[in-house]
């Protein structure tokens, strides 16, 4: 049975990657094709498309693959329970200490929203919940280094989402505790202890601590396929839709909208929430509206979307009063969009 567990997860893992092994070679059978391909889309521009559609794939796997593999293994080993111990009670130091956590516990993304719930409900104040939720995925060393390695010749951009995204979250968070007060944002429903994210995997209390290490390792490579699947599919969709924009419109007007102060930002942080991407592979999607977009867009696209999306917007939904949720976003919103103003005014 285990031995039957691991293979199905194994195979689910070989199948996601071969999908994209087709992908490649059906734009390949496209762009060799010596016929017009259509009135409308011309042979130059399936490679151009192609090109900068299979550049952010191969780009942005092997980190999506990185960060699934070790945040299963922070969100199978260490509990909330041990995070909430080390967090520090005092406001200020545990805003930045909660903040910092993301070099130590890079979890992925969906479990973000599950593990700040449980928090809450060991007693954590909601403001350190809150930084520690929105940080996370901006600040470990997963998103920082794929973020480097997509910028290649613009390090400044890492120092910009790192030291940004920091200050972002300890500001939400300190408004969010001062607006909410101590008002519970839980559902009265949300008690029970199992949850499940977006990426499929179950979370359990803490006497799934005691299964033995086989059970463990089943668990991780459960978790790292499913969300390298989930993911995945959402990769593929931002680099399509990214490939589209770049290739088939036109660039005077990419330009006129991306050139705009505040309708750059706007758009961009709008994208970031629609497109839901993982903060392993986003840095991959904004590389290439750079030049096109202002700066302050682009650190916009990469720090709004780390820290609220349409998947973590349902799931905060699921468990957190409405109320809470819609002030949460507007804070989230406000603060971010204030940030790419001001790195927009600087002129980066």
């Amino acid at each position: 049975m285990i031995l039957r567990t691991i293979k199905n997860k194994v195979e689910n893992l070989i199948i996601f990657l071969l999908s994209i092994i087709i992908t490649i070679i059906l734009f390949k059978i496209i762009i060799s094709f010596k016929g017009n391909a259509s009135s409308f889309i011309q042979k130059d521009d399936l490679e151009g498309f192609t090109i900068v559609f299979l550049s952010i794939i191969f780009e942005a796997i092997p980190f999506v693959m990185i960060g699934a593999f070790v945040s299963s293994i922070i969100q199978i080993f260490v509990s909330e329970q041990f995070i909430a111990k080390i967090i520090p009670k005092s406001r200020f130091i545990g805003l930045i200490a909660a903040s910092l956590m993301g070099f130590i516990f890079p979890v992925c993304e969906c479990a973000i929203v599950p593990i700040m719930r449980r928090l809450i409900k060991k007693g954590v104040p909601l403001h350190i919940a809150v930084t520690f939720m929105l940080a996370v995925p901006i600040v470990n060393p997963v998103v920082l280094a794929s973020t480097y390695y997509a910028f290649s010749g613009q390090a400044y951009m890492v120092f910009l989402r790192g030291i940004l995204g920091l200050i972002g979250a300890i500001i939400i968070g300190h408004l969010i505790g001062k607006i909410q007060n101590k008002k519970t944002p839980l559902k009265h429903e949300t008690n029970h202890e199992h949850h499940s994210c977006s990426c499929g995997y179950h979370y359990h209390s803490q006497q799934s601590n005691r299964r033995d290490i086989v059970s463990k390792i089943i668990n991780i490579i459960q978790h790292t396929s499913s969300e390298l699947y989930n993911v995945g599919k959402f990769l593929i969709i931002g680099a399509l839709l990214s490939a589209l924009m770049q290739t088939f419109i036109s660039r005077s007007y990419i330009l006129s909208i991306g050139h705009g102060i505040v309708s750059s930002s706007i758009v961009m942080m709008i994208l970031a929430f629609v497109l839901s991407l993982c903060s392993e592979a986003d840095a991959f999607i904004a590389r290439t509206f750079v030049g096109q977009f202002t700066t302050g867009s682009i650190v916009g696209f990469l720090i709004f979307g780390s820290m609220i999306d349409i998947k973590n917007t349902l799931m905060l939904s699921g468990s957190f009063k409405l109320k809470f949720v819609i002030k949460l976003i507007a804070t989230i919103s406000i603060v971010c969009f204030i940030i790419t103003m001001m790195v927009n005014i600087v002129g980066f």
